[in-house]
């Protein structure tokens, strides 16, 4: 019964763990480029677009599918670097504890 207690300590300590973890993922920004800089795309950890910055040379009508190209370029750019950052948290948050390989926390 004791290893019972332990183990609901455990694991609300983890629940608590895991909203802390969602409240600084909701917290995290992070910017992508493309085009030497020309498109900069701002994600929140959620993967949500903030913001979109274009230089205004970029900003030609010929040009369309090419401004287009970069701005996904640096949407990608930017979603990278937040699902590291995600899992960089992510393994600080569970280190040591028994969870599958590949299981995607906290989402």
């Amino acid at each position: 019964m004791r290893d019972l207690m332990g183990m609901m300590g455990k694991v609300k300590e983890m629940q608590e763990k895991m909203a802390s973890l969602q409240e600084e993922v909701e917290n995290i920004q992070l910017e992508g480029t493309s085009g030497g800089g020309m498109v900069t795309v701002r994600l929140n950890g959620k993967g949500i677009m903030l913001s979109l910055d274009i230089d205004p040379t970029m900003i030609n009508p010929d040009e369309a599918e090419i401004l287009e190209d970069l701005i996904v370029a640096a949407h990608n750019d930017a979603k990278g670097k937040v699902e590291a950052a995600v899992q960089e948290k992510t393994q600080e948050l569970t280190a040591g504890l028994p969870i599958p390989p590949g299981m995607k926390l906290p989402f």
